[in-house]
């Protein structure tokens, strides 16, 4: 089959990063002619004159009323040239092999959606270089989002995501729930009898421009968003969605006890914070981003784990609506 890629990418008030992202495709060593969808998201600081420095990329440049980035994604795909669709968000950054590796490997074993990793540079801020560890490694999400060669079924994340056109239009795209609207489409696919796959060698770097206070905001939606997609799809549910939670009662039920003098649960936490603090600090090769990542996990676990228990609370037991329990994660 031969493939003709079309690059979705919505964007929402980010020139800057627009920019840098389409400077790394000008990059790329792939040979084959691909195309460019940005969609622009209501936004009131465009991108429209940083795209007309881009001569030499086929870019379609699209401005719609704001209405979220599953939606917008969804437009740029109903207008791309293309045959398979790749979906980047806006604060990625693309290895010059990116596309011949993507072409490669659907080559050799087509799918209809796959997703990539996402990685960090050394340029990168500290915080986003502890955030990255926090969200990709082993030891804190079970290295899923990270290069984790032996997942099966893969839950692709539209910062780096692929889908087929034939994919697309059996399954509507993406729906109006954000975020969750990747793992929500993810499942739809599944059931539609598409496979999906990690391409592990295919990252992206994601830069994530964020604060401690954002990035707390933004697990703990993800936190509240996860017993509504069990909720919608009951055969997705997996004990390990309660590990973050299980984890703020350890570390208070581990206080509580130790203040008794039975030490022996926080001598069990201290050893998880000190196996993450030695792995991070090996990974990253610096001990203050061993600590920062630390710092990170516990706002990781916090903020999605107090998200999960409020969400399963309201949705799973008491059975109400999710929509009117939590309008922010909805667009109309």
């Amino acid at each position: 089959m031969s493939l003709f890629f079309s690059i979705i990418i919505p964007v929402y008030n980010r020139p800057d990063e627009v920019r840098e992202l389409l400077q790394s495709l000008v990059l790329q060593d792939y040979r084959q002619p691909f195309e460019v969808v940005l969609v622009e998201d209501g936004s009131t600081d465009t991108s429209e004159q940083v795209v007309e420095g881009f001569p030499d990329l086929d870019i379609s440049y699209f401005y719609k009323a704001n209405s979220g980035p599953g939606d917008s994604r969804n437009f740029g795909m109903r207008n791309a040239k293309g045959n398979y669709f790749i979906i980047f968000d806006s604060d990625c950054v693309i290895p010059h092999q990116f596309l011949s590796e993507v072409n490669k490997r659907l080559s050799e074993d087509y799918c209809d959606f796959y997703g990539g990793p996402d990685a960090a540079r050394d340029d990168f801020t500290p915080l986003q270089q502890a955030i990255n560890y926090s969200m990709t490694s082993l030891l804190t999400t079970g290295g899923i989002r990270g290069k984790k060669s032996a997942a099966g079924k893969f839950e692709p994340r539209s910062f780096n995501m692929g889908i087929s056109k034939a994919a697309f239009e059996a399954s509507g795209g993406f729906g109006d729930i954000h975020p969750g609207e990747d793992p929500d489409l993810s499942i739809r696919l599944w059931k539609l009898g598409y496979r999906s796959k990690l391409l592990v060698n295919a990252f992206v770097y994601h830069k994530r421009r964020i604060s401690w206070s954002k990035f707390y905001n933004q697990v703990r939606k993800f936190g509240l968003l996860r017993p509504i997609l069990t909720s919608w799809h009951p055969e997705t549910a997996r004990i390990t969605f309660w590990f973050p939670s299980v984890f703020l009662f350890g570390v208070i039920a581990s206080l509580v006890v130790a203040v008794m003098g039975f030490l022996a649960p926080i001598y069990l936490m201290l050893s998880y914070l000190m196996l993450i603090l030695i792995h991070a600090t090996l990974v990253t090769r610096s001990v203050y981003l061993g600590l920062l990542a630390v710092v990170a996990v516990f706002v990781q676990f916090t903020g999605y784990g107090l998200g999960f228990l409020e969400s399963f609370i309201k949705i799973r037991l008491l059975k109400k609506d999710a929509r009117q329990s939590f309008p922010h994660l909805f667009f109309d």
